[in-house]
């Protein structure tokens, strides 16, 4: 038997029983490990290129090994291009490991991206910041993308916003544009028919963008669905205008029909009139989107803890806590003799960082002594 011959057979009986071996063996070695009859063989000169950047192979193999097979790659290519926006060989190894598939990516195709993206970015180093989030989202090239981008450059929203929509809703720029036109049309129509003036609707948009990028892709009939339900139910157009900005695009997730079933479950449940109803849902529109079995769960939460439904009215917030939650910040509260069933259920509503302001208050509070020390002592002769 051939030198060349024998050593084949001793590296493969080398990778099949010593683990440790394998680890220490080139790619060129392993290759032949992971590819069976019904597999394509892996291009070796793409799994020699990854290995240099010191991508980790196997990971590659066991999430996306298809892209090892592919017969063109450009992995110098596609590292360049990275390293020339200002990424390093760390940024550019975790890039290429979440998201291989970037190096099927034609040199001129992924210059045109960054070319495209740079437009909408401020600066090339929040560009890198979003491409190390989104990867998938930069080196996906859409048709209709170009155009999604001139529409919204149009209605002069910030590149900050652009950007972010391009990198976390990257669906919406492969759409054609007509559909992005008639849901901003719809929003446009929204704000405007609800007291808004066209001074300051490029502001809301914006923050609506920021706050739910997916917002393009609800459909414009699911926006007039539930806007048409809440003024039925007797809002104004300044609450509705209220509520659709704390509710964001999540108001076209809404069905009427489990809203409906909301709205009566909570005023029931807090034998509240339809005013008080309407107050309840202003101060708390998160009502409005949980589903009834989270709804009865967590009132009976609170009332198994010894809450009032007038607390509840009162703070109706507080529904939008898991009953593990209130349960912990009660008994929190309850080691520092605070009593919420007596008082006020506004301590423990909020976010974590709210709460620990509230209970940092009352510990200080606690610990505060009893007397001003430093006025003088009364005697008794006095």
């Amino acid at each position: 038997m051939r030198l060349s011959a024998m050593l084949r057979v001793t590296t493969a009986s080398l990778c099949s029983y010593c683990p440790r071996m394998r680890l220490l063996l080139p790619p060129s070695a392993s290759a032949s490990t992971v590819t069976s009859p019904t597999k394509r063989p892996e291009n070796q000169h793409t799994v020699d290129s990854l290995y240099e950047l010191s991508v980790d192979i196997r990971k590659v193999r066991k999430v996306k090994g298809w892209v090892l097979s592919e017969s063109s790659a450009y992995v110098s290519e596609t590292a360049e291009l990275l390293r020339d926006m200002g990424a390093d060989r760390t940024i550019i190894t975790r890039i290429l490991e979440t998201h291989p598939e970037a190096v099927l990516c034609r040199p001129e195709d992924a210059a045109a991206q960054r070319d495209l993206w740079v437009s909408v970015c401020p600066n090339r180093r929040e560009l890198m910041s979003i491409i190390k989030k989104f990867p998938a989202s930069f080196f996906t090239h859409h048709n209709n993308q170009r155009a999604n981008i001139l529409y919204l450059q149009s209605l002069r929203l910030s590149k900050r916003i652009i950007g972010k929509l391009m990198a976390s809703a990257p669906q919406s720029f492969s759409r054609p544009v007509e559909r992005n036109q008639e849901v901003i049309h719809t929003l446009r129509e929204t704000y405007l028919d609800l007291g808004g003036d066209e001074v300051n609707l490029r502001l809301w948009l914006q923050k609506l963008l920021s706050q739910n990028p997916y917002i393009l892709l609800q459909h414009a009939e699911a926006w007039r669905d539930s806007l048409g339900f809440l003024r039925e139910q007797g809002f104004t157009t300044e609450e509705l205008l209220s509520l659709v900005s704390s509710l964001r695009a999540s108001i076209a997730e809404l069905q009427p029909e489990a809203m409906q079933q909301a709205l009566t479950y909570v005023e029931g449940a807090l034998a509240c009139s339809e005013d008080e109803l309407k107050q309840i849902i202003i101060r708390c529109p998160a009502i409005l989107y949980y589903s009834m079995p989270v709804l009865m769960g967590r009132f009976q939460g609170l009332m198994d803890s010894g809450v009032s439904v007038e607390q509840v009215k009162e703070s109706p917030n507080v529904l939008e806590l898991t009953t593990q939650i209130v349960l912990y910040r009660i008994e929190k509260l309850a080691s520092y003799g605070y009593d919420v069933r007596s008082g006020s259920l506004d301590v423990i509503v909020g976010t974590k960082k709210d709460f620990e302001m509230s209970y940092g208050k009352l510990q200080l509070r606690q610990q505060r002594p009893l007397f001003n020390p430093v006025a003088p002592l009364r005697t008794a002769e006095e």
